[in-house]
C-alpha cells in the first residue's frame, strides 16, 4: 500500500518559507538537547548535593540506555511510526521532565541524599526516552528535505549547549553572593529550559507543518511511498488516501530495506559512532573530575563546558561553505580516526599542562565534533528517496547514540586508580 494525495490547501509545491523553516529547525534542535545540556550545565549544583555519587558520569550513564533502547525500537519500526505523534510525544516528555526537576527540588527543599538522587536518575531516564523520540524522528523527517534544514537542526542541538552554558555562567554570577545563590540560579535556569521545550511543542504542532516548503517535501515523500508523514500532511490540510501498488508504480515505489541501507552506509554509521565514542569519553565527566584545581576555581569546569559548546556550535556552520565541506567518504573516516590522538593529549595536559592548554583542547574537541557531525548527516542521505532517507536518518541517530553510550561507559576508565571510587 502507498498513498495518493489530495490537497485542500493552495498548491503545496511552492517553496516559500525556507528561511522560516531553517529558523524553526534551529529552535527545534535547541529544544531537543536543552534538557540534557541543562543537566550538564548544573553539574556543579549536583556535585554540591551528591558529592559522593559522581553525578556527571552516573546521570550520563543512566540517560543513555533509555535513549539507546528506545531508539533501537523506533529505528526498527520507523516505517510504521507516525512522525508527528513521535516528535510531539518527545517534546512533551522533555517539557514535563524538566519541570519535574524543579518540582522535585522544591518538594525536597534542595536537600541531597540517596533517595533524592534516585529520583533525579529516574527523571533523567525519561530524558533518554524523549531524546530517542525527538532526535531520530526529526533527523529522519528532515533527511528528505533540503540539507539546510538538517544543518540548522544540528546547529540548534549545539546551540542548546552554548546557550545553557552561557545562561549557567550568568545565573552563577548573578546569584553567587546571595543566600543559597547556587540553588536559586539553578531553579531560574531550569525554568528557562522548560519554556524553550514548551515552545518546541507549539512550533512543531502549529507552525512547521504549514510552511509551503515543508508541505512540498512531505508531499513528495508521500508520493514516493512514505506513510510516516500522513499526520503532518493532514495538519497542513493535505489528505492522503491509501491505494494499491501495481505494475510500474510498484517498481517505482519500492524502497531499500533498512538492512540494505545500513550496509550501503556502514562507513557513515561508523563515523558517527566513533565521533561520539571519543567525545563522550572526555565530555563531560573528565572535565568535571580529572582536570585538577586551577586559578578559575569553581568556574573552571563551567568554562570548559562552555568552550566545548561554543566551538561545537560554530563548527556546525562551517559546512555551509561548500569549498571546505568534507564530502569524501574516505576523508571523513580518516578525520574521525585522527581525533583519537586527542586522548593522550588530554591525559598529559591534565597531568602536566595549565588551564590555557586544556581550554584549547576542549575547544578543538568541540570544533571537530560539530564539523564532522554535520558533514556526515548532510552527505549520507543524498541520492535516496524520501522513505529511504527517513530510515537512514534513524539508522545514523541510532549509531550516534551507540557511540554516546560507549563513550560515557569508557569515561569511567579515567578515574580507575586515582582513589575516586
Amino acid at each position: 500500500m502507498t498513498t495518493a494525495i489530495s490537497s485542500r490547501s493552495p498548491n503545496p509545491t511552492r517553496l516559500e518559507g525556507k528561511f522560516m523553516g531553517m529558523l524553526v529547525c534551529w529552535i527545534l534542535g535547541l529544544g531537543s538537547l536543552v534538557a540534557w545540556n541543562s543537566l550538564l550545565s548544573i553539574g556543579d549544583y549536583y556535585y554540591a548535593l551528591y558529592p559522593n555519587y559522581h553525578p556527571s558520569r552516573v546521570l550520563t550513564l543512566v540517560y543513555q540506555p533509555f535513549a539507546l533502547g528506545t531508539m533501537a525500537l523506533l529505528a526498527y519500526n520507523e516505517a510504521k511510526v507516525d512522525t508527528r505523534m513521535r516528535n510531539l510525544a518527545g517534546y512533551t516528555l522533555f517539557t514535563l521532565s524538566t519541570f519535574s526537576l524543579i518540582v522535585l527540588d522544591l518538594a525536597t527543599s534542595g536537600k541531597g541524599g540517596l533517595g533524592n538522587y534516585i529520583a533525579v536518575c529516574a527523571i533523567v531516564g525519561t530524558f533518554g526516552v524523549a531524546d530517542a523520540h525527538v532526535q531520530g524522528g526529526m533527523v529522519g523527517d528532515l533527511s528528505f528535505m533540503c540539507p539546510e534544514f538538517i544543518q540548522s537542526f544540528l546547529a540548534g542541538l549545539a546551540a542548546s549547549g552554548a546557550l545553557t552554558s552561557c545562561l549557567r555562567l550568568l545565573t552563577k554570577a548573578a546569584f553567587e553572593n546571595s543566600s543559597n545563590g547556587l540553588r536559586k540560579g539553578v531553579m531560574l535556569f531550569l525554568a528557562i529550559s522548560t519554556f524553550f521545550e514548551f515552545l518546541c511543542i507549539l512550533l512543531y504542532a502549529f507552525i512547521f507543518p504549514k510552511l509551503p516548503i515543508v508541505k512540498h517535501y512531505r508531499t513528495k515523500a508521500a508520493g514516493e511511498g512514505s506513510t510516516t508523514v500522513a499526520a503532518d500532511l493532514a495538519a497542513a490540510g493535505i489528505q492522503t488516501q491509501p491505494i494499491e501498488k501495481a505494475g510500474d508504480d510498484a517498481k517505482q515505489l519500492q524502497r531499500l530495506s533498512t538492512k540494505q541501507l545500513f550496509f550501503q552506509n556502514i562507513d557513515y554509521a561508523l563515523d558517527l559512532y566513533l565521533i561520539y565514542v571519543l567525545t563522550l569519553s572526555i565530555f563531560p565527566g573528565f572535565l568535571y573530575e580529572n582536570t585538577g584545581t586551577h586559578k578559575l576555581g569553581s568556574w573552571y569546569a563551567l568554562v570548559l563546558i562552555a568552550m566545548y559548546n561554543v566551538w561545537d556550535l560554530i563548527a556546525r556552520y562551517i559546512p555551509l561553505i561548500e569549498k571546505i565541506k568534507l564530502k569524501s567518504r574516505k576523508g571523513l573516516m580518516i578525520a574521525t580516526l585522527s581525533r583519537f590522538l586527542l586522548i593522550p593529549c588530554f591525559y598529559f595536559t591534565a597531568k602536566y599542562g595549565d588551564q590555557g592548554w586544556m581550554i584549547f583542547l576542549v575547544s578543538f574537541l568541540g570544533l571537530t565534533n560539530g564539523y564532522l557531525t554535520v558533514c556526515v548527516m548532510t552527505v549520507a542521505p543524498q541520492g535516496y528517496k524520501g522513505p529511504e532517507q527517513n530510515a537512514l536518518g534513524n539508522i545514523l541517530v541510532l549509531f550516534l547514540l551507540c557511540g554516546i553510550f560507549s563513550g560515557v561507559s569508557l569515561d569511567w576508565l579515567w578515574i580507575i586508580g586515582n582513589g575516586k571510587f
